[in-house]
């Protein structure tokens, strides 16, 4: 159980999608095995080469617009790649004990709001899978702001967009770099999401307090709320 987040002091709740709320394992299935494959059978190539050649591309956008474009890696590959999400949809996982979070967070009065570097395509697809749209204030994606969360420009954009007092603020992610900028930004609460993946081993951070499931949130939850639930 996770101690050390005064809830009550806690005004807005900020959250990640994939890796966070969601599964991760779709997305390093769809970008690691079935993308590669695909491309593999288009360019008359074994499985290796063009897995080899796509982490390759992967990695010379990563932290960009460009990382999570998938209009953008449609026209790299020539793979309609939204269509092949959508029929995979059906491997879009929500963590364990999310839904039971986030509507603690609504029935105590807490504005909720998703940060996500994912497409808005994406972003579709996946709240229609998982229904997960209905918890949310407001959900805005990097490409709305012209930034990815690892820029301190997306953090400016945002709390002005979004009207969120960064000190009466919790955030959670899986990914350190973003972690790393949003604590610059001065986001007062922060939490690492440990596992991001069902098939993957948990993340280990010194930096930052990390969460395993979000029912650890749950746990005694009482304790982290005043009697009004403000």
């Amino acid at each position: 159980m996770i101690t050390q987040i005064p809830f009550d002091k806690i005004k807005y709740v900020l959250l990640d999608m994939d890796g966070t709320l969601l599964d991760k394992y779709f997305d390093d299935y769809f970008w690691e095995h079935l993308l590669p494959e695909k491309y593999a059978e288009k360019k008359g190539m074994t499985f290796g080469m063009a897995k080899e050649e796509l982490l390759a591309r992967y990695k010379i956008h990563e932290g960009t617009l460009n990382w999570t474009d998938i209009d953008f890696w449609s026209r790299e590959v020539a793979i309609d790649i939204p269509a092949l999400k959508e029929q995979m949809r059906h491997l879009i996982e929500v963590h364990p004990h999310v839904e039971d979070f986030l509507k603690a967070m609504r029935r105590h009065n807490r504005k909720v709001f998703l940060l996500t570097n994912a497409h808005y395509k994406v972003l579709d697809i996946k709240f229609r899978k998982t229904e997960l749209g209905k918890y949310f204030d407001a959900a805005i994606t990097s490409f709305e702001i012209g930034y990815p969360k690892e820029r301190l420009e997306f953090w400016e954009k945002a709390a002005k967009l979004l009207g969120f007092d960064k000190e009466q603020s919790l955030f959670i992610d899986d990914t350190k770099a973003v972690l790393k900028t949003a604590r610059a930004f001065g986001i007062r609460y922060i939490l690492y999401k440990a596992y991001a993946s069902s098939r993957a081993e948990k993340g280990r951070s010194r930096q930052y307090m990390a969460l395993d499931d979000f029912g650890d949130l749950l746990d005694g939850g009482k304790a982290w709320y005043n009697e009004t639930g403000d």
